[in-house]
């Protein structure tokens, strides 16, 4: 492996906050019920000081490097007071700078309870919306453990609409339990029409250690899955948005952040559950941080974090588990820039799979067909 340079790779920053009014039944991220459905100002207070410690933990990673996109995740973020985050992010970047226009991205939830006006987390500095709407369907909201309806769902994004955001998107499923394709298509066009301007399109999966996996809903067949995909993509086409990745669809600009991720580029990351990943000159590495919030705040960060250096021999599938979400891909020569590794290493893999029509036949990309995309999972074997 070569010496890697952290400096051709774009670094951001993950912030997770791990309490949720309620735990739904789908979920199977690092979400806690808060006591009483309501964050206190104490405990508030405590963790976004934790946040910063933590921080400054990881401020040699950086090599010299601003943030370029910071992406607010959880849990339920906007329970936090839009005068914590101004708090928080002064604090940040007292500590290392964030580039020019640096997008922040917040997940807020549509029920009032759950968040603070919008113009607040938009003087803050929060730039960009990402509303955890489901369905618009209150049947469906209902069933998926959401306690928001739908009219707090078409509320909250004219609100933000309202409040100055310009980039807002909005989180929907679709294969909910006995939904209709007429109901996943309403969905899609409520969006729509009420302004979103970026849209995470993507199927209920049952997890493992979810209620759901314990209960198994019923699920539209897969003949209904099929039709719901191929009409709601036909719908969002027709509208304007574009498919930039497997579940994404903007008619603005991508999201920054989430670009990252998938070019393999750079993240630190704090909180409780927290995931990141940093280029050093010698490899790779990703970090895990320890996951309940009890444990989070008890401990010093240095002793809540589990570091993996991701070894060459795994290098090329966590590359392109990644790269290849990208309907467009990436170009050719970031493999070696951000992995360290001759891409002359794979010819046999990708020679295969470009004479099999599943990637495109193009040296200067890595890219899937459109038939790639159909069968990403058996592309990815190929890397393994």
């Amino acid at each position: 492996m070569a010496d890697l340079n952290p400096h051709d790779v774009p670094l951001s920053l993950y912030i997770h906050m791990p309490w949720c009014v309620r735990k739904c039944p789908y979920c199977d991220f690092n979400s806690h019920a808060v006591p009483d459905g309501k964050l206190s100002l104490d405990l508030e207070q405590e963790y976004l000081q934790a946040l910063v410690e933590d921080f400054k933990t990881q401020i040699d990673f950086a090599q010299g490097r601003k943030i370029h996109s910071v992406f607010i995740g959880g849990g339920t973020p906007s329970l936090i007071s839009a005068q914590g985050y101004e708090w928080l992010f002064t604090q940040l970047k007292s500590l290392l700078a964030f580039e020019e226009g640096c997008e922040i991205t917040l997940e807020a939830n549509p029920g009032t309870v759950e968040h603070d006006p919008f113009a607040g987390y938009l003087n803050a500095g929060i730039n960009r919306l990402s509303i955890g709407v489901q369905s618009f369907n209150t049947n469906h909201l209902q069933k998926l453990g959401r306690i928001h309806s739908n009219n707090d769902a078409i509320s909250a994004i004219q609100l933000a609409k309202e409040a100055g955001f310009q980039r807002i998107n909005v989180d929907l499923m679709h294969g909910l339990p006995e939904q209709t394709l007429e109901q996943a298509l309403l969905d899609l066009k409520l969006a729509v029409e009420n302004g979103a301007t970026h849209i995470s399109w993507y199927q209920l999966t049952i997890e493992p250690n979810t209620v759901f996996f314990r209960t198994q809903p019923i699920l539209p067949v897969d003949d209904v899955l099929e039709t719901i995909q191929e009409q709601g993509e036909a719908y969002l086409q027709a509208n304007g948005f574009i498919n930039y990745e497997v579940s994404a669809w903007r008619k603005e600009k991508p999201s920054a952040h989430n670009l990252n991720y998938w070019q393999f580029g750079d993240y630190l990351a704090i909180g409780a559950g927290a995931h990141g990943k940093v280029t050093q000159p010698d490899g790779v590495y990703r970090f895990q941080k320890t996951r309940l919030p009890k444990d989070y705040l008890a401990k010093v960060p240095a002793e809540h974090v589990q570091y993996h250096r991701i070894e060459n021999d795994e290098m090329p599938f966590e590359f392109m588990m990644n790269a290849l979400r990208l309907n467009e891909g990436v170009h050719a020569d970031i493999y070696q820039q951000r992995t360290g590794l001759e891409l002359s290493t794979l010819d046999q893999a990708l020679n295969a799979l470009r004479a099999r029509k599943l990637m495109v036949d193009d040296q200067n990309r890595l890219a899937c067909t459109e038939q790639g995309h159909v069968f990403l999972n058996s592309v990815l074997e190929a890397f393994i």
